[in-house]
């Protein structure tokens, strides 16, 4: 039976019917019929745009960002899909704080809806840093079906690795 580790959170009566997709092999087509379409965004200048619209749209006073950009080495490095950073930077006598946002390459192939997931996640961080009942009301906010397609996503990553073990090894 294969390891559920991205639904460790989730009730077991849930783990089960996944196992069972997995069992049937009915668990890629599933979500494949679910989310049918590829999206445009493969380059950082790409996804620069689109954060930068969807920041624009939700959240206009937030600080600004300085860095978008697609990350090969994130989920093997932090064991994450994303990160949000401020990252001190000298100008002259002067330090300012720049707010960076990098998104894990796997999202270039993935469902845009994924994409959006992710990327609201990120941008939740920008006002609110824990995640706590107000992060998590800003991300549906941005993204109504948010925990749905967090669930999803976690469904998505399984069945990757259900597909090619080896290439996740490194992750886990």
């Amino acid at each position: 039976m294969p390891i559920l580790k991205y639904l460790t959170g989730y009730p077991e009566d849930v783990k089960a019917q996944v196992r069972q997709l997995i069992a049937q092999d009915q668990l890629g087509e599933m979500l494949r019929r679910k989310y049918p379409a590829s999206h445009d965004v493969r380059t950082d200048k790409a996804l620069y745009d689109y954060t930068f619209a969807l920041k624009n749209r939700f959240l206009r006073k937030a600080e600004p960002l300085s860095k978008v950009l697609f990350d090969n080495n994130l989920q093997l490095i932090r064991n994450a899909l994303g990160t949000h950073s401020t990252v001190p930077r000298a100008q002259g006598s002067k330090i300012k704080s720049k707010r960076e946002i990098r998104i894990a390459s796997l999202f270039k192939e993935a469902p845009p809806e994924f994409l959006k997931m992710i990327v609201v996640h990120e941008l939740a961080h920008l006002k609110e840093r824990e995640h706590n009942r107000a992060f998590y009301q800003l991300c549906t906010h941005m993204a109504p079906d948010y925990h749905q397609l967090e669930f999803d996503l976690r469904l998505y990553l399984t069945q990757r690795l259900c597909e090619n073990p080896d290439s996740h090894a490194a992750a886990l």
